[in-house]
């Protein structure tokens, strides 16, 4: 069973509090200003990403964002909600399944597939949609804080 959950009041849900069938959603537009911003950060300049005139005589028939833009939107779930504040990556695994275009609204899923008490590690299916059509998915492997053992005195 899914049961969808908002960002935890502490900011971060810690290993103890995350169970197999949490998930987030969050919402992302592609905008030019994201898609410039993306371009700067990354150093990637590819003109199917930023020149409309040679994206038009590519397979893409068109500018396309980044495909690591669209999966960097996993991030913010993964470090803002779910698990949250805390949360350290550890892999993910990536599929693009179509391209993502200025103007789009990228919705993405984390769903909490596997809990390991014992390296405080959780696996996360993540999933983009754009109009309900999958644009990406993969796997990622999270650590995530633990509750503090009290001290000793």
């Amino acid at each position: 069973m899914t049961t969808i959950v908002t960002q935890h009041p502490s900011g971060g849900y810690i290993l103890e509090e995350l169970h197999v069938g949490m998930a987030a959603e969050k919402v992302i537009p592609v905008t030019e200003q994201r898609i410039q911003q993306f371009a700067e950060a990354s150093d990637d300049f590819n003109p199917v990403h930023m020149d409309e005139a040679f994206a038009a005589r590519t397979a893409y028939r068109g500018r396309i964002a980044h495909g690591l833009l669209s999966a960097s939107f996993g991030s913010a779930v993964v470090g803002t909600i779910l698990p949250g504040a805390g949360a350290i990556y550890i892999s993910q695994t990536l599929q693009f399944h179509a391209p993502v275009r200025i103007g789009d609204d990228v919705v993405v899923r984390i769903s909490v597939v596997s809990v390991d008490p014992e390296s405080a590690r959780v696996e996360l299916d993540c999933e983009g949609f754009v109009d309900g059509k999958l644009i990406m998915a993969g796997v990622a492997t999270v650590r995530v804080p633990r509750r503090r053992k009290p001290a000793r005195d």
